[in-house]
Order: structure tokens, then sequence, then C-alpha cells
């Protein structure tokens, strides 16, 4: 009888448990025309935020402006290389607290999508593999490969189940409405021939053997194995269409401006570009669009990829490095995510109609029993239309799109901004003089005469000897010399085929001379004259790695470090000799002395060692510095300014912010002044900062540093420079500017400082831009520029009403639609 009532309560019991867990679930499904939640079509706006690339104290800040800004979902990658540094030692602490990141997200109430890989690709050292993978016995990554299988299977499975233990995907409760595996696969399977589509078939199996209860994404994978749904990348995917038929139009990637290469400019996509490939991919049936990035943040430590991928990871994202609006770019882009929201029932089950109206212009009508919402696209690259539709006109700038939710007034337009475009600057205060010591890298005279870890015939990968702990590995070998040697009474130099991202190289303890890549092209010779001597000559190689490379089929077989062949080669008029020792002994020191005694700690070993005040060298080589500093006072994102280093590695109280690299500028010609944002983009379209240093601030999170009380930055010079020039600033907005279209509103806002004064102001059709504007051919009647002030002086932030009763009436101006252009000091 016992026996019965306990199993009766048990039932009861069972059924409780299934309805709390079915009335907290979300049923997260697709059909051909979107993903569905609850059975309901969905417009989805997502935007990529990567955790490792901000702080923990950042996340909120960063996720609330990404749903301020009208995003449904938050995406990321999952980055394996730092969460298994060493086969099955894992670290989910910090800013890798992946569980607590996922929280946070849905903590402000949005969904997220895990993109668990776990090739990731993103810019990442290796393209988030760790090392100690390639050096496992038999290897091949992204193949039938069953090492490699393994490996991957354990990883995906552990991530899978810490998301599940924490009930985070939607099927129980979660935010987790989608999850990837793979990663762009479909740009390199034709490398790997048949094994290439049994791996994929093999990833689909695997992922969906996991059970998440979500559906599966692969994004570049044309055909992707069932019940995976294949996605787009790229800064346009309008013109895309899944090839399976049952899968949704879904963008996975809108690149949303481009990564920086250390000696290259800066790229920038404009707000009106990005825009239009957003609308024109809605107008032409999509319904889930994510973007990269949304806040792209910075490579702390040794994550960058490449190689030769910069600290700063911002790529002109909504959100900046710091985590602030990157305006116009996020403000034009709310107002399209209000207006595309507002269209959702209609977007996703109205029935669609197509209508070419000439000239590159197209309209598209979504219909359902309730109504109509339109779109009209401009897609000319120099012609601004006057588009009669439905009875009405409608002025459609070239490249373009218009939306009209009501098929009638025109609600928005790609190419009109009316949010302001706000200038940062750096705080004005007079910088903290630093005082530094020093003192040199340790143990310099054992390296250079050829004392090191291990010892091996002929010359090694670097990555196989190192296993990416360090950028450093010194190859060192001796070669004896008589006066009955070829080579002797002849002009001697060094010869090193060289596949170094930097090579630095001594002869008998002097310094011959040091190469790096300028081309992109990461295989080179290196030759320099030298004195040898009679009897035992010291060669000693810095080898140099500067990111490791991300992308491409078999990358990890690209060579790092010093491929060979090392010769001397003697030279007498025109004959030569060349004798080649890299079948030598080597010896291989691994890493700096600097490093392992971890300097830049208060704990490290080497703390307590002398440091030197006085006689502060500059221009020296494998020097470390240190100072210390205290925090600027305030809210505002904290930077270094590294104007006057080589290039190197810099710590704030012992915790990395990158790799920095000021001598490398890029080259002088390529860049405007403006850019026209008609016409296809791509990364070299619109260029700035020409002939300047590819990076010269640095990200310091205000995590970082002790709120009170001194702080310690520390930084180790590879190739000379100025610490004296070092300082630390503040990023505030300086100017705000604003050209908004008759009859809309615009919002000028300086943050948290207000509004000091009104510097131009002119109704009508202003010309110039940002910093340079000017009357145009005609103006309103009353003084703008008062107008303005007596709304926004003083304040933190104004709205203003473009009208002609606010503004006066202007006179004909020749143009469709009149304008105000407006700039202010904060």
């Amino acid at each position: 009888m016992k026996m019965k009532h306990f199993t009766y309560f048990l039932s009861l019991f069972l059924i409780l448990i299934t309805f709390i867990f079915s009335a907290n679930s979300t049923i997260v499904s697709h059909d051909d025309r979107a993903i569905t939640i609850n059975g309901q079509r969905r417009i989805l706006i997502s935007g990529s935020v990567h955790y490792p690339r901000s702080t923990a104290d950042m996340w909120p800040d960063l996720i609330n402006k990404a749903k301020d800004g009208g995003l449904d979902a938050i995406e990321t990658y999952v980055f394996w290389n730092a969460h298994e540094p060493e086969r099955r030692q894992y670290d989910f602490s910090g800013n890798l607290d992946l569980v607590r990141f996922i929280k946070t997200i849905q903590g402000a109430g949005l969904y997220s999508v895990l993109r668990i890989g776990p090739y990731v690709c993103a810019e990442w050292n290796y393209g988030g593999f760790p090392v100690w993978l390639h050096n496992m016995p038999n290897m091949k990554f992204r193949t039938v490969n069953p090492s490699f299988m393994n490996e991957m299977q354990n990883f995906t499975t552990k991530i899978v189940e810490m998301m599940k233990q924490e009930k985070l995907f939607a099927s129980q409760g979660g935010p987790i409405i989608l999850a990837q595996i793979e990663n762009e696969y479909g740009n390199v399977i034709s490398s790997y021939g048949a094994e290439g589509k049994a791996y994929i078939d093999w990833c689909a199996n695997m992922a969906n053997s996991l059970d998440i209860g979500v559906p599966w994404l692969m994004c570049q994978q044309p055909n992707a194995p069932q019940p995976m749904i294949e996605t787009c990348n790229g800064f346009y995917c309008d013109q895309y269409e899944p090839t399976n038929s049952s899968s949704p139009k879904m963008w996975t990637e809108n690149w949303t401006g481009w990564f920086k290469n250390w000696g290259g400019k800066h790229p920038y996509r404009t707000a009106e570009d990005l825009a239009y490939s957003v609308a024109r991919f809605f107008q032409t049936g999509g319904t889930f669009q994510n973007y990269y990035m949304y806040h792209g943040g910075t490579n702390f430590g040794r994550v960058a990829g490449g190689p030769y991928i910069t600290t700063s990871y911002d790529y002109h994202a909504p959100l900046d490095e710091f985590g602030n609006l990157n305006q116009p770019k996020w403000g034009h882009l709310k107002q399209l995510h209000t207006v595309l929201k507002s269209m959702e029932k209609s977007l996703t089950y109205g029935n669609i109609s197509r209508i070419d109206l000439g000239n590159s212009i197209k309209a598209t009508v979504y219909t359902t029993n309730e109504g109509s919402s339109c779109f009209i696209g401009n897609v000319n690259e120099t012609a601004d239309a006057l588009v009669n539709f439905q009875g009405k006109n409608y002025n459609v700038p070239a490249w373009s799109v218009s939306v009209l939710p009501d098929c009638k007034k025109e609600a928005y337009n790609t190419a009109k901004v009316n949010t302001q475009t706000s200038i940062m600057t750096e705080d004005s205060k007079k910088p903290e003089e630093l005082e530094w010591t020093w003192r040199s890298e340790a143990a310099q005279k054992p390296i250079l005469k050829g004392s090191g870890d291990l010892i091996a015939k002929g010359l090694v990968d670097q990555k196989d000897v190192t296993n990416d702990a360090t950028d450093y590995l010194w190859y060192m070998t001796r070669v004896h010399l008589d006066k009955k040697d070829p080579l002797w009474s002849r002009n001697m130099s060094l010869r090193v085929h060289s596949n170094a991202h930097v090579l630095h190289a001594y002869v008998n303890g002097k310094y011959v001379g040091n190469q790096f890549v300028k081309n992109g092209k990461f295989d080179y010779r290196f030759e320099k004259k030298v004195n040898l001597v009679h009897g035992n000559n010291h060669i000693s190689l810095l080898s140099v790695s500067v990111g490791l490379q991300n992308y491409g089929p078999f990358f990890e077989n690209g060579p790092t470090g010093i491929k060979g062949p090392v010769s001397l080669v003697g030279y007498k008029g025109e004959e030569t000799i060349e004798k080649d020792i890299s079948e030598h002994q080597w010896d291989y020191k691994i890493g700096l002395n600097g490093y392992k005694n971890k300097l830049f700690s208060k704990k490290s070993v080497g703390h307590d060692l002398k440091w030197a005040a006085e006689k502060l060298p500059t221009g020296r080589m494998l020097t470390w510095y240190k100072a210390k500093f205290k925090a600027p006072l305030g809210k505002d994102p904290v930077i270094v300014d590294f104007n006057g280093l080589g290039k190197g590695e810099a710590w704030i109280n012992g915790k990395s912010i990158g790799r920095y690299w000021p001598t490398f500028t890029s080259s002088d010609d390529g860049c405007k002044d403006e850019c026209d944002y008609r016409g296809t983009y791509g990364s070299d379209k619109c260029n700035f900062m020409c002939g300047k240093p590819t990076q010269r601030w640095y990200h310091v999170p205000r995590s970082f540093l002790n709120k009170s009380g001194h702080n310690t930055i520390t930084l180790f010079e590879e190739m000379g420079g100025n610490p004296s020039m070092v300082n630390f600033k503040t990023v505030v907005i300086g100017t705000v500017c604003a050209r908004a279209h008759e009859h809309n509103k615009v919002e000028l806002s300086c943050h948290d400082r207000p509004i000091s004064a009104v510097k131009f102001a002119s109704f009508g059709n202003p010309v110039g831009h940002c910093g340079s504007f000017a009357v145009g051919t005609c103006q309103g009647d009353k003084d703008a520029a008062k107008t303005v002030a007596k709304e926004c002086v003083g304040k933190l932030n104004c709205t203003i009403n473009v009208s002609s009763h606010k503004f006066g009436s202007a006179l004909d101006c020749g143009v469709p639609e009149k304008k105000l252009a407006v700039e202010i000091e904060c």
C-alpha cells in the first residue's frame, strides 16, 4: 500500500516538474521563411560581442546598449584555445566566464546565439585551435582525422554540457536559441575533396547527437547536411538564397567594418552603406541578421591572429572598442531596427510581390490580411530618383532603400541619416609625467653564446617547440672556421631563409640587424654582412611570431619561425661560395627570461630584482621598463598613448593589454577626406590614417586599475623606443555634429557632459561635413544657431524638431528636402 502511494506521488511530482519545465521552456524551430519561437515566425536582429575581447565588468553595459540599439540577440564564438590552453586543463575564469556572459545576456532579456565552432577564424590566434592540438601525432585539422575529431567532439560536448547544466538552452528556459557547429567550411571544403564532405557530414551528425533542443547553424555551408541550417556571411547577402528550400534566409555575419593589420590603414564602412545592406536583405526576404561585430573590443594578451592583426579589434562596430556609442552608426541602425520590427508580421507572413520600376529601382510589397508593408530600393550608384509609387512621389537617393511600413509614408531611408555624429577625442588634461625604471632582458650572454633549453639536429618549426606559450624562440649554433676554409678571406654575409614574422640576428654577440614582413609575404630571405673570426663563431637568431595564421585550408601546416636554409655566404669578385649550416646542431631557448620570471607581475620571481632608475636608455632593444601611475578620475574609458615606442607588449598591474607596434606605419597613399557611401563596399574602399601608426592608443579597462593608490605599467620593448613619451588619458566626446532632414527629429547628446556651445547651424541646403560645415545657397530666415543654442546649451541632451516652422521659411533651395546641419561642442 505504501509503495502504491509512493508511486502515485512520484508520478504527480514528475508531472509537476514536466509542467514547470514546459512552462519555462521556449520552442525554437524554423520553416522556409523564418526562425520560429513558440510557433511564431520572428524577425531577429542580432549582434556579435565576444566575451574575451572585453571584461566581465563591461558586459552588462555592452549588452544593455545593444538592447537599446534594437537587438534581439547577442552572438558569440566560443574560443577553444583560450578555454583549453593545455590538453584537459580548462579555464573559464575572468573574461573567459562563458556561463556568466550568457547569463548576463539572459538578464538583459535578450536571446543568445552560441557559435561553438570550435574553429572560429575571427582574426583570433590560430583560428581558435590550441597549438597542442597541432603537436599531437598524425594530426590534421578539419578533415576526417580520428585524433582531430575526437578532440573536437570532446570540447564541443564539454561546452554543450556546461550550457545544459546551467539550463541555458531555450529548450530548458535559457536564452540560447541557436548554436553553430564548424565555421565557414564551405569556403575551403573543395581543398579537402571527398574527405571534406565526409567531415562536414560527421560534424552535423555529432552536433545533432548532442540533443540541445534548438536548431544548429552552419554558416557559409551550401547544401548543409540536414537538419543543419545554412547561412550567409559577407558585406552583402541580399542576393543570397539558401540551397535547401526548407531553410530560411539567414545572415550570420554582416561585416560592420573590417579588422586592422600592423602596417595597414584604418578601414571604414559608412552608416549609410551598412543600413543599406540590412534594408536590402530584409527587402529580399531575409528574416535573421547578425552584425559582425556589434562590439569588436580588444585583443588582450597574445590572442590576436593573422599574422599581424592589431591589438585593437574595434571593427568600426556600432559600439566602439571602449564601449562608447559609435555615432551615427549606432543611432542610424537603431531607427532602422524600430521600423523593421513594426513590420514583423508582414515580413514573416505576408505574400511577396516584386515590382521593377526601371533604372535599377525595385519595389517589394509584403501583404497580409491586416495590410501591406513596402520597400523601394535604388541600387543605382550615382543617380538619385524621384519615384512614383502607388500614386505618390518619393525621393530615393542613389544606393539607398526607403522603408514604408504602411506602403504610404516613408518612415526611413538608409541614406538619410537623422542621428548625430560623435567625434571622440582624448581629454585635454596635462598628462602625468611617469618616472621609469628599467632593466635588460636577463642572461643575454649565455644565449648569444649558444646556451639553450634543448638541442636538436637541424631547424625546427617554432610552434613545435614553443607550443605557442611565447612569441619568442632563440635558434643558436656554432660554426668553426680556420684559414683553410674556402669562406675565409672573403666578404662574408649571413643568409637566412625565414618564416619568422620578425627576425633578429646576432653573430659573436654583436647585433647584425632585423627584418620583418611589410608586404604580407611571410617567406623571405634575410641577408646581412658579418665579421667572422678564426675558431668558433656563435650565431644566434631570435624568431618572433606576431599571431598565428587563422584562416585557409591546411593552415596548420604553415611554417612559423626559421624554415631554412641558413648559410654563410662568401663573396670574392663574381665568385660566390655558400656554406649551408641548416643541419648543424642547434640549441633552442624558449621565450625570454623576463617573461619566464614574470617581471610584469608583483608576484614574480624577478619583481624584487634591481631595476635601474638612472640614465633611462632609449632606442635600446630587449629592455624592460616599469613605472607607477595614478588612474585617471571618472568613469570615461582609459587609454594609454604608446607614441614613441617601438614594438613589444604591455601590462597594467600584471594584466596584458596586448602587443604594441606604433613604429609600423601605413603607406602614405589611398586615403580620402570623405567616403562616398554609394557603391559596393570593400575593405579597401574608405581607408583613413594614411602614413600614421596603425595603432597608437591602447585600451586600459577600468577593471584592470586600482581605484585608490598607485598602478604599475610594465613594458617589454623588443625593437627600441622612448617610454618617456607614454601617457594616460581618457576618451570623451569632443564634438557632436548632425545633418537631419526636414520633418525629422534629431537628438544631440554629449553623454554625461553638458553641451557648451553651438559652433555652426544652418537650415536649408548647407554643405560640407563635420568640422567644415558652411552655408549653402539658401537658408531659413531665423538664426539657426540661436535656435539650437536656446534648446541645447547647458543640457546633457536635447531634441530638435527639424522644420520650416522652427527655423524659418527658406527660399527655394533646389533640393527635394531641406536639411539642418549643426555642430556643437561638449
